[in-house]
């Protein structure tokens, strides 16, 4: 037989192989039989199937994963972890799965954080509700940045911090700040009262940080909340600001897009997350993939939980590079509140 005919007629028992493993749950022996080709054989037939994209399997269930992507990200971005799962077509769906995601991986993650820090938003609210009651034992939560709202409609920020505490058989301690002043002198005065320094000082000593991001647009929370203007927004942008982090606008490169806004933002800064044994970024759509490609390339997160869209997004970005943080010794990343 020709080498040609011989590929042809081999690719051919892969096909039928597969479908009687597949389609007809037949057993390697039973197709073995069928086909008067030994069992080996067969083992070699459904890989070559495999291989050869004759056969696709692909997980369907809304909490399935990629495991392939998440293994890139970690390994390109330096990452502790990665999560990544299906995207939808439709973006509500997509959110919730990604929220899901988020309290999935805080539910099995261990060390379980004794003292999480969060930030709040549209996104963490999601987490917060997705967590199942008991998802852990005394852990306790202390809001990272101010949020209280300055608009009609109720903010979300106590509300999420609660929900986790509560959750977890813990407490929870609130950053009772606006998240934006107008003024210099009002920001650094309500800094400087002992209960709100008090507060700062325990988020910094959080053993993790869960965190999303937004983006610089209209839709963001700020504007929301009553904290900016469309306005404001649109000078943010003319500075190159691709969103906010815990509040605070920053460019492509991960700088700080205005500097006289961000010393007005009450909470912690963008060194706090570089430095934290884990920093966990929640975030999805294509909306948010310049944002997300700003935090990952620029050492703003160590674990990120996402889409599979903004992973591929991220993947293909052909600058990236592994962010400083993830050159550090791993022996340095545990604190005593981690147990």
């Amino acid at each position: 037989m020709a080498p040609a005919d011989s590929t042809a007629a081999n690719e051919l028992l892969a096909v039928r192989a597969a479908e009687l493993y597949y389609e007809e749950n037949k057993t390697q022996d039973e197709i073995g039989a069928i086909l008067r080709v030994t069992r080996w054989k067969v083992g070699r037939l459904l890989a070559q199937a495999r291989e050869r994209g004759i056969i696709r399997i692909e997980i369907v269930h809304p909490r399935a994963r990629r495991l392939a992507l998440e293994r890139d990200l970690a390994s390109r971005f330096g990452l502790k972890d990665a999560v990544v799962v299906p995207a939808p077509a439709d973006d509500v769906e997509l959110q919730a799965r990604v929220s899901e995601a988020a309290a999935d991986w805080l539910v099995s993650h261990r060390p379980v954080p004794r003292l999480l820090g969060v930030s709040w938003g549209r996104t963490l609210h999601q987490v917060a509700d997705a967590l199942p009651s008991g998802w852990s034992t005394a852990v306790n939560v202390v809001q990272i940045n101010g949020g209280v709202s300055l608009s009609k409609r109720p903010g979300t920020a106590a509300a999420t911090a609660v929900m986790i505490a509560q959750k977890a058989g813990g407490q929870a301690t609130l950053l009772p700040s606006p998240a934006i002043l107008e003024r210099l002198e009002t920001k650094k005065a309500i800094e400087g009262d002992r209960t709100v320094g008090g507060v700062l000082s325990m988020a910094r000593g959080a053993s993790a940080y869960l965190y999303s991001a937004g983006v610089a647009d209209t839709s963001s929370v700020h504007v929301d909340s009553g904290y900016l203007t469309p306005a404001d927004i649109a000078r943010l942008v003319e500075r190159g600001a691709v969103g906010d982090v815990i509040g605070r606008y920053i460019t492509a490169e991960g700088t700080i897009a205005d500097p006289e806004l961000d010393a007005r933002t009450l909470g912690l800064g963008l060194e706090e997350l570089r430095a934290a044994p884990w920093s966990i970024l929640v975030i999805g759509g294509e909306a948010k993939h310049p944002v997300a490609r700003a935090i990952v390339t620029h050492g703003l997160c160590s674990v990120l939980v996402t889409d599979e869209h903004t992973a591929r997004a991220l993947l293909e970005e052909p600058d990236a590079a592994v962010p400083d943080f993830a050159q550090t010794d791993s022996a340095t990343t545990s604190r005593e509140d981690l147990s």
